[in-house]
């Protein structure tokens, strides 16, 4: 098996910042798209609002406005930076820690972005329960207004009880909204630490192959780019797409799974009290 040559291009604290950075910048540009799959993953059969996600987004926008789109991204913005900071740290770690005369085998690399995408789930797991509630909330507000029996099932059944009751509490036109931080107090109250990392097999499932196939084929993909051997740097545009060949690919691959983390991470929240604004 062939190895290739470590190069740190820059210090950790470097890459921490342009992390974080890099992932809210990620954030605002792809939260629309990820609002649409989220609200289309959850519709179920006879009770289908949106044909596709073009249909999905521009019905939000005209029933919640340009900013609909972006419900939920508080939360993701918020923890976007710890997230990428310490997945980036423990990459740079395993890679560390499993090299050998400053090389690696696509074996290693492989484990050590699995490691890595394990200890991402410490953040991604409530970052995803607290954010699928949000984006989701619009789907059932347009319900409420279109089917209002559906909704009452669904809160029956279980599906994303907390906002269903946020929407039904009021009967004025604009229903009132539940946040983030009150979905989070509730369930620190009612399960405790735990209740945030409901769905955490689900999200391993989903982020630690991800890692698998990212890191080592971006790494790989990265060095095509080099001038020469005595000129490690990389232009810009060849790392930009590599990041988004390598993003792509493990995106696709991990799909069935990330569709998992969804309904795993949607929360049975029927007895929950939750005070609307």
């Amino acid at each position: 098996m062939t190895g290739i040559s470590m190069h740190v291009s820059s210090s950790l604290p470097a890459k921490l910042i342009n992390g974080g950075i890099a992932g809210m910048v990620g954030v605002t540009c792809v939260f629309p798209i990820d609002l649409a799959k989220t609200r289309l993953q959850n519709q179920r059969s006879g009770q289908q609002l949106y044909k596709n996600m073009m249909d999905c987004l521009i019905k939000t926008v005209k029933s919640e406005g340009y900013f609909g789109m972006y419900r939920g991204a508080a939360v993701n913005l918020t923890l976007v930076t710890p997230e990428k900071a310490i997945k980036l740290a423990a990459n740079d770690f395993f890679r560390h820690q499993l090299s050998k005369n400053g090389k690696l085998t696509v074996f290693k690399e492989m484990l050590a972005g699995c490691c890595a995408g394990m200890c991402q789930a410490v953040v991604t797991t409530p970052m995803e329960m607290l954010k699928i509630q949000l984006q989701d909330a619009g789907r059932l507000a347009a319900q409420q207004r279109v089917m209002p029996s559906v909704v009452t099932a669904l809160k029956m059944g279980g599906t994303s009880a907390v906002l269903s009751r946020s929407y039904n509490a009021s009967t004025a036109p604009e229903a009132a909204r539940a946040s983030a931080t009150q979905i989070a107090k509730e369930l620190l109250k009612t399960k405790g630490v735990t209740g945030l990392y409901r769905g955490l097999a689900a999200t391993l499932m989903r982020d630690m192959p991800f890692s698998v196939v990212y890191f080592p084929l971006f790494a790989h993909l990265h060095q095509l780019g080099r001038h020469s051997s005595g000129n490690p740097s990389v232009p810009f545009y060849w790392s930009f797409a590599s990041g988004c060949l390598a993003g792509s690919v493990a995106a696709v691959a991990v799909s069935p799974c990330d569709g998992q983390c969804y309904f795993l991470s949607n929360i049975d929240t029927s007895k929950f009290s939750v005070k609307v604004k």
